[in-house]
């Protein structure tokens, strides 16, 4: 009888470790697979069963939560939605995350290890820590401008303060509502299909994430390499550049919209936008020189994060000199995002430092305790202080007497460049109207960097609709930010 009892117990054991083993295998090795498969829920029930914490703008939030009544309990919701769009990105419980609603979703949703009162607390208890808040750099007065200026255009507008880097508006039109795509249903179907169909492209975030041609704004680049590698030491001396100027190995001709262009000097070249000239120029400093300034201002960065990820901007390392020489007046391959524009004016009107440009000033627990915070940080010596001088002389004579007085603002220095970017088979595609811009109060440091374009039919005039279409946008924003 014993020796039955012993194998019934051998047996039980063996069982008893069998299942151990299982166990083991499921909760360890199998988790992640078991946590992926869509038919479990238990993952997404528990990540909508606490309201998110919220993303605020100067202290205010933009985002907010709703009880559904259903499994998933909490539901995202959006304060003017489609101002705040191209910041917020969407929270969706069928669709994921986007932009600041991704990067930062650790902290929304409670899971970041930074907002536990205690070191290591969530992870011994298992517990959900409440949700933290994103305190975003946004200047509410200055994304209102921008985005009431661009109305129903297509276009972005990107504005940062220039001795910090912190942005303060980021806008792209046209915009949407995050809140139609929040929650589950046929509705929330449908708009995610009309959105994701529509060929505006509302959901595209065109101030970090689409590149266009530079135009004649890159010549600020081309400037700053001119005057950084010596080819030009005084503004005011005339140059030799032929009007029209041959493109090199070519029989292609440039001209000029603007008259006087002929052997103009930089600073007259700059202000009434003279392609000959920034073409030879940029010949005549080589690819090597061309590339390394405009990869001081930012270009041909992959790795920039605000904390979501930019569009590269590009500017070709390899290149013959009549492509060289297209570049360099914002043409060819070259292309560029709002922001990095904004970047460009930024390290000009900030001594040639360019701060890394950041969106999110603040983390704070659902206590309202700061848990990290943001500061400037240098991401680049651009120019020398002495070239950022003279580039800040010349974008102020456009805003002064060139093709940008459509963005003075009376008792304050402001320095511009405009641009018309044609684009296409034969330059048949929609004209891209730019302008770039930072603005000071008189005595002050520089309070404001602004990049505009503008997806113009207008355009049809280098530089002209640059300074029609977008420098008051610029201004306006720039008049908000100061006040």
């Amino acid at each position: 009888m014993i020796r039955y009892i012993r194998r019934a117990a051998a047996c039980s054991l063996v069982l008893l470790v069998a299942l151990l083993l299982n166990t083991g295998r499921v909760q360890v090795f199998q988790a992640d697979a078991y946590n992926a498969n869509p038919a479990n829920r238990r993952a997404l029930i528990a990540r909508w069963d606490q309201p998110r914490g919220d993303i605020l703008v100067a202290g205010r939030p933009v985002t907010g939560s709703r009880t559904t009544g259903d499994q998933l309990t909490y539901l995202r919701t959006y304060a003017q939605g489609p101002l705040y769009a191209p910041v917020t990105g969407f929270a969706s419980q069928v669709y994921g995350t986007r932009l600041l609603e991704g990067t930062a979703d650790g902290v929304l949703s409670g899971a970041d290890p930074q907002l536990a009162s205690l070191p290591l607390w969530n992870e011994i208890t298992r517990a959900r820590q409440r949700g933290g808040d994103v305190h975003t750099t946004i200047n509410p007065a200055a994304q209102q401008a921008a985005f009431t200026g661009l109305g129903d255009r297509t276009g972005a507008v990107a504005a940062l303060d220039p001795t910090t880097g912190r942005i303060l508006a980021l806008v792209s039109t046209p915009s949407y509502d995050p809140s139609g795509i929040t929650g589950t249903g046929r509705a929330v179907g449908a708009e995610w299909v009309r959105l994701t169909t529509d060929p505006e492209q509302p959901m595209l975030d065109r101030a970090i994430r689409q590149t266009y041609p530079p135009g004649s704004t890159f010549k600020v680049v081309t400037a700053a390499a001119a005057l950084e590698t010596g080819k030009v030491t005084d503004p005011r001396a005339r140059t030799d550049s032929p009007e029209p100027y041959t493109l090199p190995g070519t029989t292609t001709r440039l001209e000029n919209e603007a008259a006087g262009c002929a052997d103009a000097g930089l600073l007259v070249a700059f202000t009434v936008s003279c392609n000959t000239v920034f073409a030879k120029l940029g010949v005549d400093i080589g690819l090597r020189g061309m590339v390394r300034q405009a990869q001081a201002f930012g270009f041909n960065d992959r790795g920039l994060r605000v904390p979501p990820s930019v569009a590269p901007s590009n500017f070709d390392t390899t290149m013959g000199p009549d492509q060289v020489a297209l570049s360099s007046i914002g043409q060819y391959d070259t292309t560029a995002t709002p922001l990095q524009m904004a970047m460009v004016a930024a390290a000009v009107a900030n001594g040639g430092e360019l701060m890394s440009p950041y969106l999110v000033d603040r983390i704070t627990n659902s206590h309202g305790v700061t848990v990290s915070a943001a500061s400037g940080r240098l991401l680049h010596q651009a120019v020398s202080y002495g070239t950022a001088a003279r580039l800040r002389q010349m974008m102020e004579a456009v805003v002064t007497e060139g093709t940008g007085t459509n963005a003075a603002i009376p008792g304050v220095t402001v320095g511009g460049k405009t641009g018309t970017a044609q684009h296409g088979v034969g330059n048949k595609g929609m004209p891209y109207a730019w302008f770039i811009s930072y603005a000071k109060a008189a005595g002050g440091r520089p309070a404001v960097a602004v990049a505009v374009v503008v997806e113009d039919a207008e355009a049809v005039r280098a530089d002209i609709s640059g300074g029609g279409s977008a420098a008051p946008i610029a201004r306006d924003v720039m008049r908000a930010v100061l006040g």
